[in-house]
């Protein structure tokens, strides 16, 4: 082994990896309870408490900030564009991350569950890919809740499916400075998510 040979393993032993720097998303659409929206926020189909706001990640606390209507303008763009845009950031996000799987006794998987530090993963409820995702467990159609900013989860679309954990999910909305929405929203390739009921029985 020659001297520049060993010189080289040397510092593959010695220096760090290099660290791969996530940049912060720009274009992400923010669920928000309905008494928080803005004049450019929207409201999903069937939604009686929650809007989508357009938002951006930030490096302060909570990490995450509406857009104000001065802020937006600065973009140069329609808010369906912006939506249009932040769809594809939260597809590209949901590609990047796995979920845990649930399961009962006999190995059945009973929901899914992304979580996350960062508060940006509620917005995956408007992944036009989440559907597709868990098709070949669920079907084609999934039923999402979304109590605070840093966790989304994932069920099969049946009220039996989901009843047993509502309460969990009201108390973890209830006690969130951050809660992201009361409502379920159910997906389906192709469509828009729309609110199909509530856990917090209101």
């Amino acid at each position: 082994m020659n001297s520049r040979h060993l010189l080289f393993l040397l510092c593959a032993t010695v220096l760090p990896a290099q660290e791969v720097v996530r940049r912060p998303e720009l274009l992400l659409l923010l669920p928000e309870p309905r008494v928080l929206g803005t004049e450019l926020s929207v409201r999903p189909e069937g939604a009686r408490h929650t809007v989508f706001s357009p938002a951006r990640e930030i490096a302060e606390v909570p990490g995450i900030q509406a857009y104000t209507k001065e802020e937006f303008q600065k973009l140069g763009v329609s808010v369906d564009t912006f939506a249009e845009r932040a769809r594809s950031a939260a597809d590209r996000l949901l590609a990047s991350i796995q979920p845990d799987l649930i399961k009962d006794a006999e190995g059945k998987v009973r929901y899914a569950v992304y979580r996350s530090d960062l508060p940006i993963m509620a917005c995956l409820v408007t992944a036009p890919s989440l559907p597709a995702t868990f098709e070949k467990l669920f079907g084609p159609e999934i039923w999402v809740a979304l109590p605070d900013r840093h966790s989304l989860f994932v069920f099969p679309a049946n009220p039996d499916a989901l009843q047993e954990y509502s309460t969990d999910l009201a108390e973890r909305y209830r006690a969130d400075a951050h809660a992201a929405s009361p409502e379920i929203f159910t997906l389906k390739q192709g469509e828009a998510p729309k609110v199909v009921g509530s856990f917090s029985g209101s």
